[in-house]
């Protein structure tokens, strides 16, 4: 694929992912209302499945058909640094008002994503011990009973939050008006629009990245990431501006959860083995948990997020594509292939 036109791919998937997710995510939304769904649970499970599926999409599509876990890997520590980022920066900016947080939020959603975030490296790591890669250093072969590590945490998650919400009590009034057979519709064919766009867009980018010598790794990182963590900003933005902070928060950090124990080892499963590059994932990771700890910092003060922190926010990110396009060039020698 010649560069000019895997530009024009890049647009008008990334367009396509946004229709699809707006479809998908309306959709959720309504029939989590019919059903009855607790607002946790649709924030930190049910609208966040729904606006990760581009990230679940791209790994899977990059794992099959690229035959490399490296630029889906890149894709999801990318998107989880673009969510604690730049969505509730953006939030926080285009909104009057200061992003109201909670006790609940912060210490135990914000400590099982973290939780998380050491569950995959942890895996990533047994990788390198138990089946190295020949002949490279600090590489190695992720494995379906590997995989099964964090699914097995997500699970935990899920057992969780419906443990917490078990005496929640449905409001029957709000179901009504709502098509059930109409909105799974619009489910689907949303999920339909993502797949077929996250499948050109993954191999646009890899064609990209080859085009220009740079890392998988990398291209997932920047590229990938911010195409597919489009469908996550438009979520938590509406929820921002419906004064529904705490709803907004909870996708972020529940769609990096299930970006980070579901959508990666299900690539794996599909694949079978996929290998990882330890060295590289491992300052990703570090760069990660420095993003979340600014974020939780940020909203643990006085349980809201100000304008003032969003801008912090949003130069924290734009450091971090500076240091990474500064690091892929060989300007300066550093930890990055």
């Amino acid at each position: 694929m010649g560069l000019p036109l895997a530009a024009v791919v890049i647009v008008l998937t990334t367009i396509a992912i946004w229709i699809g997710s707006d479809l998908l995510e309306s959709a959720s939304e309504r029939l989590s209302t019919y059903y009855g769904l607790p607002l946790v649970i649709q924030g930190a499970i049910v609208a966040a499945v729904g606006s990760s599926m581009p990230e679940l999409a791209a790994v899977v599509f990059a794992a099959v058909v690229e035959g490399s876990l490296d630029l889906g890997v890149g894709a999801i520590v990318g998107s989880a640094i673009f969510n604690v980022l730049v969505i509730p920066a953006v939030a926080g900016v285009v909104t009057d008002d200061e992003i109201e947080s909670s006790r609940t939020l912060v210490y135990k959603e914000a400590q099982f994503y973290m939780l998380a975030v050491s569950v995959l490296l942890i895996t990533f790591a047994l990788a390198v011990i138990y089946y190295p890669a020949p002949g490279r250093t600090l590489a190695g072969t992720v494995t379906r009973p590997l995989a099964v590590i964090p699914l097995a945490l997500y699970g935990l998650y899920v057992f969780i939050q419906a443990q917490d919400t078990a005496d929640h009590e449905p409001d029957p009034a709000a179901a009504k008006g709502i098509a059930a057979r109409r909105q799974w519709g619009r489910l689907l064919a949303g999920l339909a629009t993502i797949l077929v766009a996250v499948h050109f867009l993954v191999e646009a980018v890899a064609s990209t990245g080859e085009t220009f010598g740079v890392d998988p790794f990398l291209m997932g990182a920047i590229v990938l990431a911010a195409a597919t963590s489009l469908p996550d900003t438009l979520v938590s933005v509406r929820a921002a501006q419906a004064d529904r902070g705490v709803t907004s928060l909870a996708n972020v950090l529940g769609s990096n959860t299930f970006d980070l124990l579901v959508a990666i080892p299900v690539g794996v499963l599909l694949a079978g083995a996929l290998p990882v590059d330890f060295a590289t994932a491992v300052p990703m990771f570090a760069v990660l948990t420095a993003a979340t700890i600014l974020l939780f910092t940020a909203l643990r003060t006085d349980l809201s997020l100000t304008q003032r922190e969003a801008y912090v926010l949003l130069l924290a990110y734009l450091l971090f594509v500076a240091w990474v396009i500064v690091e892929a060039s060989g300007i300066i020698p550093g930890v990055l292939p």
